[in-house]
């Protein structure tokens, strides 16, 4: 039997995955925003052990022997949440051999799977992370068809292990874009849509691609969406002749049409936001999530009557496109008062999740204009914490500060809706974590004209 020194057991402790080096530790005298949709608490403390929040609050005791951070003119708020992100797919969008975010000559399209695609060193992720971001879910883009595929829900830490859930949930186009990818007309998109979920419910539940494969929650035990044991058949149903998605296509929309996978829904005309909430009447099953809504505050009734969350970018008041042209800054609170569970998003391309706090902020700022409907402070940190967690199905265990709750905490320099602000320290799962990545780097590099700093390359 091999036997290990002391010196060789702590030189492997370093090369352990990053869940088992969670530190135990207390922020005390800070400025607490919990991520619940509260106001901020002052001169409040925040207690972190085994990777979770034990404790948070004024008056709270640290425990003997926990790390003390003394939070004195800082900020801590839970780590942020982006909704609806491309983290991870590409490293420069400009060049095709490095970008994952769609597939437009492949044969598949629902059963496309963005997680064995994200790549935890990306520089977007650790720009990302630099900014607050602790989890986010990534959605890949509709190529060929309707349906973009597969998304996921990821964790930003500085490890190999990026991915907490793949399969996590399923995109689909039913706006302008959409209609474009199916033929050219909005009505293509809803016959192609329609036959797809009952060619997917033809097929049955035997059929659907078993498993899930996720990474273990340390704040959870069994599987969230679990399997059902049918699913652990052949891929042997029989099909008539008369289909139009592969076997795999349908095979991955089965969880769908079953319920087991939530839908995420692009559109952003209130015709389009009506039609979606109709689909309920044909396929009840469907958990749905609204992705866009940029008119959704003119039909917010009935979004709330429904009760399909929405991911809407927070300042979209310039149409760039026909079915965004009632767009007000006003959209997410007047859908907010109308009592819609609205997050912020999505975030790709140059809305990147390192603007969350400042389009939260604005909303904040928005709220005090006579006229204009924006949000409370509170309301706006948990609208990129707390709901799109809960969306996202990780509600209670990520975007918010609360006992049992993941260790994502993010302590910062002042308000972290203030656009100055920024965090001094990032925590996810009780792991502190770098926040050093090529910007920085740079940045630090180009702040004096010390040329002994510049590469070799610029040696004449």
């Amino acid at each position: 039997m091999k036997r290990f020194t002391l010196a060789a057991i702590a030189a492997l402790a370093l090369i352990l995955p990053a869940a088992a080096q969670a530190q135990d530790f207390a922020v005390t005298g800070a400025t607490v925003g919990t991520g619940d949709g509260g106001e901020p608490i002052e001169n409040a403390t925040v207690v972190v052990r085994g990777g979770r929040i034990v404790a948070v609050g004024t008056g709270v005791a640290v425990p003997a022997g926990v790390q003390v951070i003394d939070g004195t003119g800082t900020w801590v708020t839970p780590g942020l949440f982006a909704a609806v992100t491309d983290l991870g797919l590409y490293d420069v969008m400009a060049v095709s051999d490095s970008n994952d975010t769609e597939a437009g000559d492949s044969p598949f399209n629902a059963a496309l799977d963005a997680a064995p695609a994200i790549n935890s060193a990306s520089q977007d992720i650790a720009v990302s992370r630099e900014g607050g971001v602790t989890r986010a879910t990534v959605a890949p883009d509709a190529g060929s068809s309707i349906f973009a595929g597969q998304g996921a829900v990821i964790d930003l830490g500085a490890d190999r292990e990026a991915v907490v859930r793949p399969r996590a949930f399923q995109f689909v186009e039913l706006g302008e874009y959409g209609a474009r990818r199916a033929g050219g007309s909005r009505t293509a998109a809803h016959a192609l849509f329609r036959n797809a979920l009952r060619e997917a419910r033809a097929y049955g539940a035997r059929a659907a691609i078993p498993g899930r494969a996720s990474r273990p929650d340390p704040l959870r035990t069994g599987d969230d969406l679990p399997v059902d044991p049918r699913l652990a058949g052949s891929d042997s149903a029989e099909r008539s002749a008369d289909v139009l998605l592969t076997r795999f296509d349908a095979a991955a929309l089965v969880p769908v049409i079953e319920g087991r996978q939530p839908l995420y829904v692009h559109v952003e005309r209130a015709s389009d936001i009506l039609s979606v909430i109709d689909l309920k009447r044909e396929f009840p099953k469907l958990d749905l999530v609204i992705v866009g809504a940029s008119e959704g505050w003119e039909v917010a009734p009935q979004i709330a009557a429904s009760g399909i969350p929405v991911i809407a970018a927070a300042l979209n008041d310039l149409p760039a496109k026909f079915e965004q042209l009632a767009s007000t800054q006003s959209n997410v609170g007047r859908m907010k008062q109308a009592g819609v569970k609205v997050a912020i998003g999505p975030f790709d391309g140059d809305n990147h999740p390192r603007y969350a706090p400042q389009y939260a902020g604005n909303l904040v700022a928005l709220s005090k204009l006579p006229g204009a409907a924006g949000l409370t402070w509170g309301e706006a940190l948990a609208a990129i914490t707390s709901i799109p967690a809960e969306i996202s199905g990780m509600g209670g265990r990520n975007g918010v500060l609360k006992a049992g709750a993941a260790g994502d905490v993010v302590i910062w320099d002042g308000d972290p809706l203030e656009v100055s602000s920024a965090p001094v320290k990032v925590f996810i799962d009780g792991v502190e974590q770098p926040l050093a990545n090529h910007q920085s780097r740079l940045r630090q590099r180009y702040r004096d004209l010390d040329e002994s700093d510049q590469p070799k390359a610029y040696d004449w």
